[in-house]
């Protein structure tokens, strides 16, 4: 097996597990915050360093919702066992770069790592998101260059993997759905606020030996908590949030 075989064979693996390395980030900011706390250089809640994070993190959600408001059923899908696409989405944010949706994952996730202010982590998620993603897009664009042929090489060709060339900009095929996005993104919404109320629990605990939170966490876990019921909610139970061809 070649090497670029051994990459895109890995990515294929990676990218069934793709959706639980997420839940992984609060536990490494936790562990962050102790070794930090024993070393003596875990500090008290920075109020404006934590608001810096969440509009990190809120800009990675941002991004992902662009890219999935704007695409197709067929495109950007969140189908976790195989590599599936029957259309290249190319206009929109896919004419800026190809890989949208890791762009924004990178983006949500370094909002959460930078919660536990702490440089070895933070080069340590930068170095194995990269590496860890690197895998799963050669397998994707295998995939699509298989399936899309020279269509795909042409918009590869002209278009960034991840870092977004504004210039070359060409407006979506399709109107903005905030229904589709509404569908699909309650859990990464979610799951933001989840995080950093952990690391807030972590923070204190380190720090005072107490499990407590500070109130403005908990009333924003609270928010975000009800959005995701109501959301939840009405995709299983109801129509509301379909939309015929998303």
């Amino acid at each position: 097996m070649t090497i670029l075989d051994e990459i895109e064979s890995n990515g294929r693996w990676l990218f069934r597990w793709r959706g639980y390395i997420p839940v992984l980030l609060p536990a490494l900011a936790a562990l962050a915050m102790l070794i930090g706390r024993v070393a003596g250089k875990l500090q008290v809640p920075d109020y404006a360093w934590e608001e810096v994070c969440l509009g990190i993190s809120g800009l990675g959600l941002a991004v992902r919702a662009f890219a999935i408001g704007h695409t197709p059923a067929g495109t950007s899908g969140r189908n976790a066992r195989e590599q599936r696409a029957v259309e290249l989405n190319t206009s929109g944010i896919y004419s800026v770069v190809r890989h949208p949706l890791y762009l924004g994952n990178f983006f949500l996730m370094l909002g959460v790592i930078l919660f536990a202010e702490s440089l070895w982590l933070t080069v340590f998620f930068v170095l194995s998101f990269w590496l860890y993603y690197e895998r799963i897009m050669a397998a994707e664009e295998s995939f699509l260059k298989q399936v899309f042929g020279a269509r795909f090489e042409a918009w590869a060709r002209t278009t960034p993997a991840f870092v977004p060339r504004f210039s070359q900009w060409r407006p979506s095929d399709l109107h903005f759905s905030l229904k589709n996005v509404l569908r699909r993104e309650y859990n990464g919404f979610f799951a933001v606020f989840l995080s950093m109320f952990i690391l807030d629990v972590a923070r204190n605990i380190a720090l005072h030996g107490r499990v407590e939170a500070d109130s403005r966490w908990t009333i924003l876990l609270g928010l975000a908590m009800s959005i995701w019921l109501v959301l939840r909610s009405l995709k299983r139970y109801t129509s509301l949030l379909r939309v015929a061809g998303r």
